[in-house]
């Protein structure tokens, strides 16, 4: 256990630093690590159908823009695995243009310790180009708390954020929690229901109009050991939230033996 505590105190040095991304990886985090030696690799797409039509203080406009994350993701043991991504947005005008690329360190304490919930935690630091946010290096902080009964699945990440160059970094460290809840449906689908909110500074939230919430109905469905596919529609339920938005997560395991 000191080794959890440890590698969380690294962790939350590195996520009181900075702020996340918003759009290019919409997904709610799960205790389990990728296994020692696994290498995952996912494709996230998402598609902002009713977003933000004007450009705002140099960055550009949501609407239609179609954003691809690849997030390549190592495991190096059972108290650690280390994500790195690749942010990409294709405009309505045209054309693929580079975002911006975050390393996400994560750690989590094993099965083995027979702990009642999951416990997992991330840092995800990086940059971004200020045409995309006016915020250009940031982290996030996530704890992951998750819970599976029966056909049921319940996660909770708490996360925090902080921007440290750009306007952000005035509202100091801020409340974003991802929520979701899943049920197995069907012998190999789980539908669900995910959250994503952005409440402001944990000194002061925003207000209502200006605060972030959306819900996403979501469907898992399972290919085999090796694969992972997730596929939601979500819908912005304030001003400030982008009103509708398509994603989906296409993932594939290298490295594992078991069959496909």
């Amino acid at each position: 256990m000191r080794h959890f505590i440890a590698a969380s105190a690294l962790l939350t040095f590195c996520a009181l630093a900075g702020r996340s991304q918003g759009n290019y990886e919409v997904q709610v985090y799960g205790s389990e690590l990728t296994p020692k030696g696994v290498t995952v690799v996912e494709l996230h797409s998402n598609v902002t159908v009713k977003g933000v039509k004007d450009t705002v203080d140099g960055v550009l406009p949501t609407n239609h823009a179609v954003h691809e994350t690849v997030e390549i993701t190592h495991g190096f043991g059972e108290w650690l695995e280390v994500g790195f991504y690749q942010f990409t947005s294709i405009q309505p005008d045209g054309g693929l243009k580079w975002v911006g690329t975050h390393l996400r360190p994560r750690v989590s304490v094993p099965a083995r310790y027979g702990l009642p919930v999951g416990l997992s935690l991330s840092a995800e630091c990086g940059y971004q180009r200020a045409s995309f946010s006016s915020d250009t290096w940031g982290c996030e902080f996530r704890p992951i708390i998750d819970k599976e009964s029966g056909k049921w699945y319940f996660a909770f990440n708490p996360t925090l954020e902080r921007a440290f160059h750009g306007p952000g970094v005035a509202s100091g460290v801020e409340f974003s929690p991802n929520v979701k809840f899943s049920y197995a449906a069907l012998k190999k689908a789980q539908l669900g229901l995910e959250y994503y909110g952005a409440y402001g500074p944990v000194t002061g939230f925003n207000s209502a109009r200006d605060q972030e919430h959306a819900f996403v109905p979501a469907i898992d469905v399972d290919f085999g050991p090796k694969w992972e596919f997730n596929f939601g529609v979500g819908v912005g339920v304030t001003q400030a939230t982008d009103h509708l938005l398509v994603k989906a997560i296409l993932g594939y395991r290298l490295g594992l033996h078991d069959s496909p």
